[in-house]
């Protein structure tokens, strides 16, 4: 980390007007003014490091010469937008990125008028940004639509079918590929190959001299020697991709991204041009930061770290993600058919460990989930038992598959769903609240939650040892109770619940991480004389129809716990069970409101909405005879 110093600059940038009043010397200055808090305040918060340090110069000549908020910038994926962030106006409030009630982690359209498009999932940026400038088109507005995506973005069908479209749909827009060959880990597919082998393409050469005259007529004689000094960049500028061009957008690159004089005046350049234009910068993850210079992977986002060496605190339990990555490779042992399948994040689910022992039969494809569940079609359609693991929230990207693909042939697919839940500082794009939702209607699926890491090791051998159909697994991001897994894993009777604790008043049936929660509330019912019974729910489908019944038929009241929105959720499949069985039991329901859920620590959430014991307590009370009798009274 850089010595710190007064910081001149930074501290008068309050709108990007600001940043258009310094003289072109300060610029550097402020680059790395803004590094130094990017590092010091993102070693205390956590966040995206990685990717915003590398776009620093690119963003500072962004606003340097377009105007927003009538200019639009549109940033795929939006984690790269704090220095965005800074430079309009909300740089004194750095230190609260990702904590409760503070800036969000990505764009959000209602934090400010300069953030024109949220975004949160990758390959958003393309398609949006088309639909900005074509509708500008339509209204005879002349503002500039700038496009920023990252090289992964690339690997994103969406972004292809985008392309697509572009010179049909506009005469006017600047995308910018910033190309940092990383996304989270390593890019891997045909597109990354090809980005990859632009930069220093030998059929190219000849274009050395007119790529270096563009590169003076721009910024001067010491932005062409500077270039010279990068040839492997320079040499390719204007050099004719056949990818881009014959897809409608002119080819300009790759530059050096972090050349702030030469990015000014290539934008100046760009932004007089007439047609649809891609510029391609070649930046690096990390850049300012040795540590993030060298493991871009674990910086891409990250929680507290020491600002001086990097080095994050070590963890003593093992997460979720961790004991799928080891199991599955356990079991893969042993079985030749268990493959497993990502969408480009092979370290946050846990798979590098997979992957370690048994490369071969570990495959990430890239930011890609819907061909990430038709790749497991195919492999289980040849016999193999193909654990497809993403995140919840990405999971939705290949719903029509789950239906139309997996289910509907009854192919023998695994889907492990990681952070499912409140996913906690990244916010609503990441909290995974909606995936039992989407999968309860899909005929023939099993679904199920592990209350704990034994469990969650019972339950992967359960799928593992399932040949009928598709199998699906929700779990939370991080760790659990503690509970060590079994020397032997054991089989679980699908669709068989587990009762932890009897009672005869209230029925506390739980789903996953909430069996603590409930087991909680048992404990403060109780003391009430309340006797209570918690039931471990373990399968959201089927469910354990003939122990629900049993409950709700000897108690007063049953009250369900989901980590998931409550609309078509765990509850309202016990409720719609006891209806169907004419049992007029009162459930109460606890799980997240009908809402996209801010973002903040789990602790704080969960007790602002409610999925606290105490707040469950208070429902299950209030739901009693006597406590109704109590509420009509008063």
């Amino acid at each position: 980390m850089a010595p710190t110093n007064p910081k001149p600059f930074l501290p008068g940038i309050h709108s990007p007007a600001d940043v258009k009043k310094l003289s072109e010397d300060a610029l550097p200055v402020l680059a790395q003014e803004i590094r130094d808090d990017l590092i010091g305040c993102l070693s205390r918060t956590g966040g995206h490091l990685g990717p915003n340090l590398g776009v620093v110069e690119l963003t500072i000549a962004l606003h340097r010469v377009f105007d927003t908020p009538k200019d639009k910038f549109v940033f795929d994926v939006s984690h790269q937008g704090y220095v965005h962030k800074m430079l309009t106006g909300r740089a004194d409030r750095l230190s609260t990125i990702r904590q409760y009630e503070g800036l969000n982690g990505f764009l959000l359209r209602t934090e400010s008028e300069h953030d024109c498009y949220g975004a949160g999932h990758a390959g958003t940026a393309l398609s949006a940004a088309l639909g900005m400038a074509a509708a500008r088109d339509m209204q005879g507005g002349d503002e500039h639509v700038v496009c920023v995506a990252g090289d992964a973005a690339f690997t994103c069908g969406v972004s292809f079918e985008a392309l697509n479209n572009i010179s049909c749909s506009t005469k006017k827009l600047i995308v910018v590929l910033n190309d940092n060959e990383w996304s989270i880990a390593k890019n891997v597919g045909a597109v990354a190959e090809y980005l990859n082998r632009i930069v220093a393409n030998p059929a190219y050469a000849h274009l050395h001299d007119k790529a270096a005259r563009f590169v003076e007529w721009l910024g001067g004689k010491s932005a062409r020697k500077l270039a010279g000094k990068v040839e492997a960049g320079v040499k390719n500028l204007l050099a004719p991709s056949v990818i881009f061009e014959d897809l409608g957008l002119r080819y300009y690159g790759p530059i050096d991204g972090h050349d702030i004089e030469l990015l000014v005046n290539t934008f100046e350049f760009l932004k007089t041009q007439n047609e649809p234009v891609i510029l391609h910068i070649l930046t690096k993850k990390g850049k300012g930061f040795a540590p993030a210079l060298a493991k871009p992977d674990k910086f891409h986002g990250l929680g507290k770290f020491h600002a001086d060496t990097g080095d994050t605190a070590p963890g003593t339990t093992p997460t979720y993600s961790e004991i799928l990555g080891k199991s599955l490779a356990d079991f893969a042992d042993h079985n030749t058919k268990i493959v497993t399948i990502t969408a480009a994040m092979p370290t946050g689910t846990g798979l590098v460990h997979f992957a370690k022992r048994h490369p071969k039969r570990c495959f990430d494809v890239g930011i890609a989930e819907e061909h990430a569940a038709l790749f497991s079609c195919g492999l289980a359609v040849q016999g193999m038992k193909p654990f497809l693991t993403i995140y919840s929230t990405f999971m939705q990207r290949a719903y029509d598959m789950i239906i139309h693909d997996i289910a509907l042939q009854n192919l023998n697919v695994a889907l492990c769903m990681d952070r499912a839940g409140l996913s906690g500082d990244d916010g609503p794009t990441h909290h995974g609240l909606f995936d039992i939702g989407y999968l309860r209607p899909v005929p023939g699926l099993i679904h199920m939650q592990p209350k704990d890491e034994e469990e969650f090791v019972d339950m992967l051998w359960t799928m593992a040892n399932h040949h009928d159909g598709p199998i699906a697994i929700r779990y939370p991001r991080g760790v659990g109770t503690g509970a060590q897994p079994k020397a032997k894993p054991k089989l679980l009777e699908i669709g068989k619940a587990e009762v932890l604790r009897h009672g005869s008043r209230v029925a506390l049936i739980a789903l996953g991480n909430m069996v603590e929660v409930a087991e909680q509330a048992a404990v403060l019912l109780e003391e009430q004389g309340i006797s209570t019974a918690v039931i471990n729910a373990r399968w959201i489908k089927p469910l354990d129809t003939a122990m629900i019944e049993f409950f709700a038929r000897g108690c007063e009241i049953v009250c369900t716990l989901e980590d998931h929105v409550l609309t078509n959720g765990f509850g309202c499949a016990v409720m719609e069970h006891l209806a169907e069985e004419r049992i007029a039991t009162p459930v109460v329901r606890i799980g997240w409101p009908d809402a996209f859920i801010e973002h903040g620590s789990i602790p704080v959430l969960r007790e602002k909405h409610g999925l606290t014991a105490g707040a469950a307590v208070k429902k299950v009370i209030a739901a009693l005879p006597a406590g109704r009798k109590a509420i009509t009274a008063a």
